[in-house]
């Protein structure tokens, strides 16, 4: 079947980098999907003069999604994702390059034989794309990554899925 199983992630590895070109589109489109109706996400007079921010910005769903859409790229479709923590420390605007980068910081197998990579992964941001890049967004995920070819997370149920870290509930 091919793709990125448990042998090819090794410990202390990068991911490779993705950036993302933000358009007023992109706020308003995330901000959309997840219902969130709030005028600092499509207003861009209310997110200027009530808010005292540049612009519209993209709202926590969005950046959860992108930063999804980072992790599976990697992966690949049989990719599970078990686990994300993140922090927003910034915002992230329009004329923004918003950069993903990203490292495994652990590699495993659970007692079910499901195969796990740790990541640690970094949003910038560069207004203008320019510039020196801004920590928008911290994040630790973990994900279930097949261990052979006919290993496939999803379809792992019940007891044989156990998405937490060990010693976490």
């Amino acid at each position: 079947m091919g793709g990125l199983q448990l042998s090819g992630v090794n410990e202390g590895a990068a991911l490779p980098e993705l950036t993302v070109e933000v358009t007023p589109t992109t706020v308003v489109l995330g901000a959309l999907a997840s219902r969130d109706w709030r005028p600092m996400h499509h207003d861009h007079r209310f997110a200027t003069e009530r808010n005292g921010v540049r612009d519209i910005f993209l709202n926590t769903p969005n950046q959860a999604a992108w930063i999804e859409r980072y992790i599976t790229d990697w992966t690949g479709p049989r990719g599970r994702l078990g686990q994300m923590t993140f922090r927003m420390r910034d915002s992230v605007f329009p004329g923004d390059a918003m950069t993903f980068t990203g490292r495994i910081t652990e590699v495993a197998s659970d007692d079910t034989g499901c195969g796990w990579a740790s990541l640690e992964i970094t949003v910038t941001a560069r207004e203008g794309g320019e510039g020196e890049p801004r920590i928008a967004t911290t994040c630790s995920a973990r994900v279930a990554v097949p261990v052979d070819d006919d290993d496939n997370p999803w379809s792992r149920r019940g007891e044989n899925w156990k998405p937490s870290t060990p010693g976490s509930k």
